[in-house]
């Protein structure tokens, strides 16, 4: 069975407990709360997991919060900086670390990274490009810095057999924005899942949008 570990805004269950829609599909879910920026919850739920499974085929990375915005560089806190980090980086590095015991024994186990195209130095450095206009620095810094996390991991577990990779869900319609974004929740998961269920396990350190290679 494959475990999908979903997470949002640092704390939030892997599944909603009881989901009649995913139970009628024939889905086994259950509930796992996660506070990534707290390690004993962390734990809790690496515990949890272990005891009902005993290991983890898929560990997706999803939490994130914006920051103030838009705001000049020059202008944002470097608490709110330090705020975004703990939750965008610090855990999910917390999290995957934690995780990783479980996913050694996984079947071809996964980990995936939910970035953004605003963390491409590419895209955001093109200032014919729409996203070199956003006004985040502590989200975009952010999401680079998870890129630079996503190809570390990938290259030190390479050994263990899990593949790492980073997903651009695209500007997507949710709360994060107040529903501004002009792609759908499933257009977004699409990538997500492509990654998770589809794609070879052996592909690894790679960026992707739509199943294509996004650029850094």
């Amino acid at each position: 069975m494959q475990q999908f570990t979903r997470r949002k805004a640092g704390l939030q269950p892997v599944f909603k407990d009881g989901d009649s829609r995913l139970l009628s599909e024939g889905i086994k879910v259950r509930l796992a709360i996660i506070d990534v920026k707290d390690q004993k919850s962390v734990d809790a739920a690496v515990g949890q997991i272990k005891s009902e499974d005993g290991k983890l085929d898929v560990l997706i990375n999803n939490a994130g919060i914006p920051g103030t915005w838009p705001i000049a560089p020059e202008s944002q806190s470097i608490s709110d900086i330090m705020t975004v980090y703990n939750t965008n980086v610090f855990g999910v590095i917390r999290v995957t670390q934690a995780f990783l015991p479980l996913l050694k024994l996984g079947e071809e186990p996964r980990i995936i990274m939910v970035s953004s195209g605003l963390g491409s130095l590419e895209w955001v450095s093109d200032k014919a490009h729409p996203y070199s206009q956003v006004a985040a620095l502590g989200y975009t810094s952010s999401k680079t810095a998870l890129n630079g996390v996503t190809v570390a991991f990938a290259n030190s577990l390479s050994e263990y057999g899990i593949s790492v990779n980073a997903v651009d869900p695209g500007y997507t319609a949710t709360d994060f924005n107040g529903h501004t974004g002009y792609r759908t929740v499933s257009q977004a998961a699409r990538g997500i899942v492509w990654l998770a269920a589809e794609v070879s396990q052996t592909i690894t350190a790679g960026f992707f949008l739509d199943g294509e290679r996004a650029p850094w």
